[in-house]
């Protein structure tokens, strides 16, 4: 055998960079032996032995014969010769698998210290910088997730070096196991990528941000000579989408025979669906991102936007939906999604309901604590009054302003958080019924003509994006959405029941400084209601006192056309049946009259045509209509007073009570007594324009001759005025009581 060949196929070694040269002269027979370091081809004259570590092809030629015989030199050459040309490309194939199953798991250490270095140091000493303008979130997304995974999956390919008949086998199963949480974790950052890309390019142009980042990178990451953080940014994106090209260069050097190949074949197929299925939600995410942002258009944008392409775009969806409420044609249906828009709009009606009842809820507490009961003078410098006082004012400035700060952070910014959330999914379902009505159109019009134009087919797959990313996020949301709500009730709850403990504790510690704190509840509300009792005996007893020394109410005078008319009502209906208007009347409805405040009217029936008693027919003493029974009340003539009035004797135990010792009884003092009466007077001041009308200032009394014109008309009533007569509209006359008492006083 010639040598040749081992050096060349050494040297082939040396240049993957993973073997390197060596020379043994202790084997006997054998001019020189060749070692790989790791994985070894060692050569003898009597055999040959090809060998890789975790590898199943062994080549062993026994050059001598079982009897012990030594073939001619002839025999041994065209041997050697044979086996090299068998066994040669087996080798590389090997080779190159192994060198491709180290560079996937080298490269995956090296990407996870990458990672790690993004997200323990530079993240960190940004965060440390506290620069607001710097969205470190947006940034970096959900690196972290990431890490984590990596992690993980990078254990796990260590582990498989121990494997060293099944290594490909359980890199292949790693791989299937970790499909779904790489999707999961992947798909996430590369949607939002582009969004990071933008933010590092505005940091870029703003000279400060840019030397705060190049100062972080410089003493974070100098070996990496990184000039921005696009540099680690990107690495994620690159990863995922190399994981297929590793997969596929060891499934290229691995023989079809071999176990693991179908295995590796599933690997292929799954990482590709992955990046696959990563690009599919990045391009559903854009489509998201164009259609959910809540626009706020004046209507001059309104009215730009509007061209003959939208308004017959509108037209046919109207249409459309008009022909799915008559039921002219089918609607598209999908259980699926229909369900989980239900309860998507359950959540959106919860919030929104919870948030107003919140709003009102503080605006009912604001009220409260601007009432301050504990400032105000009571004249009680101790007792009961003053433990009131001391309460109030430890609720009023400690326990109420902390619960309002709490419920403020703890439930209103919440509350408002994730009602801003709702915002871009409810447009986006809004979006999608929009486009279900274009995609409708399009496949009735497909289904006729066979089809469709590159338009056409670009709004049927954006349809078909939106509800499938609805369909995909809509659950995880609602979930979400619905975890956020119930943690806000129970902060809701927990603050409530907080206030409560706290007003209960320093509630019990006044109580106990009370006369009547340890007394046994039976007892206690025993004594209030006694208590009560006998204050409402007392205050009953005062307001009888109060009754037999007010004067009696009397009526407003009337001028002689009211008398007339008056007398004319009490001839047809009765005094009975008189009432007296206690304000103005606004007819608004059909035979609803129109009254002005002290005007006498008789009551006809007590109830509408309706049977509403709100509302009585009445006799203004010539029109008849429905008025408010609530401006009513029963009308009494004046009756004539007398000079004075005595004071009745009490019939209480006052004069049971008195001494057995005569005194001389002092006489009862009398109570001066007057007749109020009522005046008309101008509200407002008033320029005659006619020498029918006369002139009034505002507070002028006036004679009131007849409370309308010529014609009947109410609206203008005849006055007397300082001796000049003359119409004034009637909506400027006031009746006002005039009193002139001496005074008087409760009886001693």
């Amino acid at each position: 055998m010639a040598w040749g060949g081992d050096l060349q196929l050494g040297r082939k070694l040396e240049s993957n960079c993973t073997l390197a040269w060596g020379t043994s002269s202790g084997v006997p027979g054998c001019p020189g032996a060749w070692v790989a370091q790791g994985d070894s081809v060692v050569c003898h004259w009597e055999e040959v032995v090809v060998t890789w570590s975790s590898s199943s092809v062994e080549c062993h030629t026994e050059m001598a014969s079982a009897c012990g015989a030594e073939p001619d030199a002839e025999d041994a050459a065209e041997t050697e010769e044979a086996i090299y040309e068998e066994v040669m490309p087996c080798d590389r194939m090997e080779l190159s698998q192994r060198l491709a199953v180290e560079e996937l798991i080298t490269t995956e250490a090296s990407y996870v210290r990458n990672i790690q270095l993004c997200v323990a140091d530079i993240r960190a000493h940004l965060q440390k910088k506290q620069l607001p303008e710097l969205d470190l979130e947006g940034l970096f997304s959900n690196t972290d997730d990431i890490l984590h995974v990596s992690r993980r999956f990078l254990k796990g390919l260590e582990a498989t070096a121990t494997q060293e008949q099944e290594q490909l086998l359980c890199i292949s199963t790693l791989f299937q196991e970790f499909k779904e949480e790489m999707e999961t974790v992947y798909k996430i950052y590369c949607a939002s990528y582009d969004h990071a890309l933008l933010l590092v390019e505005s940091y870029r142009k703003d000279p400060r941000l840019q030397e705060e980042i190049l100062e972080t990178l410089n003493a974070t990451v100098p070996h990496t000579g990184a000039s921005d953080l696009s540099f680690f940014l990107v690495m994620p994106v690159q990863r995922v989408t190399k994981y297929p090209l590793l997969l596929g260069k060891i499934l290229e050097n691995t023989p079809t025979s071999a176990s693991a190949y179908p295995a590796l074949q599933a690997a292929v197929r799954a990482m590709a669906q992955v990046n696959a299925n990563i690009n599919e939600y990045k391009r559903r995410r854009e489509v998201a991102t164009k259609y959910n942002k809540a626009e706020h258009l004046t209507l001059r944008d309104r009215f730009a936007r509007l061209n003959t392409h939208s308004i017959a775009k509108k037209t046919t969806r109207l249409s459309r939906l008009f022909m799915h409420e008559a039921g002219i044609v089918a609607k598209t249906e999908d259980k699926e999604y229909d369900d989980l828009e239900e309860k998507f709009q359950c959540v959106v009606s919860s919030v929104a309901t919870l948030k107003e009842n919140v709003a009102s809820y503080l605006g009912h507490l604001e009220a409260f604590l601007l009432a301050t009961p504990h400032k105000r003078e009571l004249q009680l410098n101790e007792g009961p009054a003053q433990q009131y006082c001391r309460l109030a004012e430890y609720l009023h400035c400690t326990v109420f302003p902390e619960f309002k700060r709490r419920l403020d952070r703890l439930v209103c910014q919440p509350l408002c958080s994730l009602s801003d959330m709702l915002v871009g999914p409810q447009q986006l379902v809004k979006k999608r019924l929009d486009k279900l009505l274009d995609y409708e159109e399009i496949q009735e019009r497909k289904s006729e003509m066979g089809s469709v134009t590159y338009d056409e087919e670009a709004a049927m797959n954006t349809y078909l994006a939106i509800n499938a990313l609805l369909v995909a996020e809509l659950p995880r949301f609602n979930q979400v959405a619905l975890q956020i709500l119930g943690q806000i009730l129970c902060s809701l709850c927990a603050l409530q029941r907080d206030l409560a403990a706290q007003v209960l504790h320093q509630a019990e510690k006044e109580l106990e400084q009370m006369p009547h704190g340890r007394m046994p509840l039976p007892s206690f509300w025993k004594m209030v209601e006694d208590t009560l009792k006998q204050s409402g005996a007392q205050f009953s007893t005062f307001c009888q006192m109060f009754e037999t020394v007010m004067p009696s109410p009397v009526t407003q005078p009337l001028n002689p056309a009211e008398e007339r008319k008056v007398l004319s009502l009490v001839s047809k209906h009765g005094p009975d049946k008189l009432y007296q208007v206690t304000s103005n009347i606004s007819g608004s409805k059909d035979l609803d009259l129109t009254l002005q405040r002290g005007q006498i009217v008789a009551l006809l029936q007590s109830a509408d045509t309706k049977g509403n008693t709100n509302r009585w027919l009445v006799d203004a003493g010539g029109p008849r209509g429905f008025v408010p029974a609530g401006k009513l009340r029963p009308y009494c003539p004046v009756q004539s007073q007398q000079p004075g009035m005595q004071t009745p004797a009490l019939e209480s135990g006052i004069e049971r009570r008195r001494h057995s010792y005569a005194i001389p009884e002092a006489p009862r003092p009398q109570v001066a007594t007057f007749t109020p009466a009522f005046q008309v007077v101008a509200g407002f001041s008033f320029a005659a324009r006619s020498p029918q009308e006369v002139s009034l200032q505002a507070g002028q009394p006036v004679v009131v001759l007849e409370p309308h014109d010529k014609k009947g008309s109410k609206e203008w009533s005849l006055v007397d005025v300082n001796g000049q007569r003359g119409y004034v509209p009637s909506s400027y006359l006031v009746t006002v009581p005039v009193q002139e008492p001496a005074g008087w006083s409760l009886p001693v």
